[in-house]
């Protein structure tokens, strides 16, 4: 469903100047796929939702052939396979799996433990600032019976490299994806353990169809073999923000890929175990709940209808309102999208959806991260606005809107 623009209006960050809805979900061909953080620029052109001729985005095509041409059999075997190769004999960790304790990471560390055998050590790169639900499902998963290692990050630093990425990219997220991309990877690297798990690739959620084929993570993401002054964070150089924010190059470490050269010696493979079992993430939630004690919240999720998506980390509302504002696509997009995928909602219910939660102002938590960025809110208001790509976004008088959502696709149907 092909939406027209001005063709003389702005576009930013290299987005399709036509808007294109899927046919079946709510994405949109301005949906970015995911990008290497630590060398993320802010003059980068983003690569986004790839739609075929039949007008269906990668992610719902996906979801297609995971129900019509995916053994899922066979890809268990696999498992099992890979699980026996690296299994400890000695009750030593045999595997790596990060997360926080979230619905995805429950799933993965309780079943690789409690279904197939394995040790998992898992490893957790903390939230900004844990929401309290969020805290006890960390806990309650640690108590369900793994072992856990919490690395929490410079709080001085991780503060300032959060409100950098905000001004510089909008993206106050970064360094959290940063680390928890790392954090896995740098264990096996210390531990001398080869084998890492991630639960869902995110591909699943839009990225290259082709990575659904593959069971590994492709190793940009990261590794390695940079120093400290090849670091990007929050679009700048790492030696311009050592020497004008006074920051020593051993605070910024935690933020460098594992060494690429150590990774290869150990032998380390980063997995995904949606690669291996059909993954469906409110399935995941269901079983969370009855095996680890998951709890969901007990109030939706601002810029969503979801009481167990992103309640962890009480930036990750935040998130999800700057992805609004620079691509027209937040929360409520990507969760309704999802669950189209996995047939719990149809198109027109996600379309409502969408079009009642996705442009809510995370007012919540919105005053403390603000002062955790050490940002005023005229300010936090000036880069919004400025963040808004011109094609995407018109205004009357005082009030934004955007010039093609999803409801105005809807309506040419």
């Amino acid at each position: 469903m092909k939406l027209m623009n001005d063709s003389n209006l702005e576009i930013k960050y290299g987005l399709p100047r036509e808007v294109i809805y899927c046919n079946r979900c709510v994405y949109s061909n301005q949906r970015p796929s995911s990008t290497v953080e630590f060398k993320n620029s802010k003059d980068q052109n983003k690569t986004t939702l790839i739609f075929d001729k039949d007008g269906v985005c990668n992610a719902c095509r996906w979801a297609e052939m995971k129900d019509t041409v995916i053994d899922w059999e066979e890809k268990e075997s696999e498992l099992i396979k890979l699980c026996d190769s690296h299994r400890s004999k000695k009750g030593n960790y045999d595997c790596i799996v990060p997360g926080s304790g979230g619905k995805d990471s429950s799933f993965t560390a309780h079943i690789l433990k409690y279904k197939y055998n394995m040790n998992p050590l898992t490893v957790t790169w903390a939230p900004h600032v844990y929401t309290k639900v969020g805290f006890r499902n960390f806990q309650k998963w640690i108590h369900s019976g793994l072992d856990n290692i919490l690395f929490t990050p410079n709080g001085k630093v991780h503060r300032l490299l959060t409100k950098i990425a905000f001004e510089e990219l909008v993206h106050p997220f970064q360094p959290f994806i940063i680390g928890q991309r790392h954090v896995a990877p740098k264990a096996s690297e210390m531990y001398g353990i080869p084998l890492v798990f991630y639960g869902d690739n995110p591909a699943e959620w839009g990225n290259n169809i082709e990575d659904n084929f593959k069971p590994t993570m492709d190793r940009q993401f990261y590794e390695s073999d940079m120093e400290i002054s090849d670091l990007i964070i929050g679009g700048i150089g790492a030696e311009i923000i050592m020497k004008e924010y006074n920051i020593s190059a051993s605070e910024l470490l935690p933020y460098l890929p594992a060494n690429k050269q150590k990774l290869q010696s150990i032998g380390t493979e980063v997995h995904y175990l949606s690669y291996y079992l059909k993954w469906d993430s409110q399935e995941c939630y269901y079983y969370a709940v009855e095996n680890t004690g998951f709890e969901p919240n007990t109030e939706r999720t601002q810029g969503s209808y979801s009481k167990y998506s992103g309640i962890d980390d009480r930036i990750d509302p935040l998130h999800y309102y700057t992805t609004f504002i620079k691509y027209g696509l937040g929360r409520a997009s990507y969760d309704a999208a999802q669950e189209i995928r996995n047939k719990k909602i149809d198109r027109v219910e996600a379309v409502a959806l969408v079009k009642k939660y996705d442009s809510e102002v995370p007012t919540k938590y919105l005053s403390e991260m603000l002062e955790y960025m050490d940002i005023d809110e005229n300010t936090f208001w000036n880069i919004i606005d400025n963040a808004r790509s011109p094609h995407l976004w018109g205004k009357n008088e005082d009030e934004w809107y955007l010039r093609n959502p999803v409801w105005k696709s809807e309506d040419i149907l």
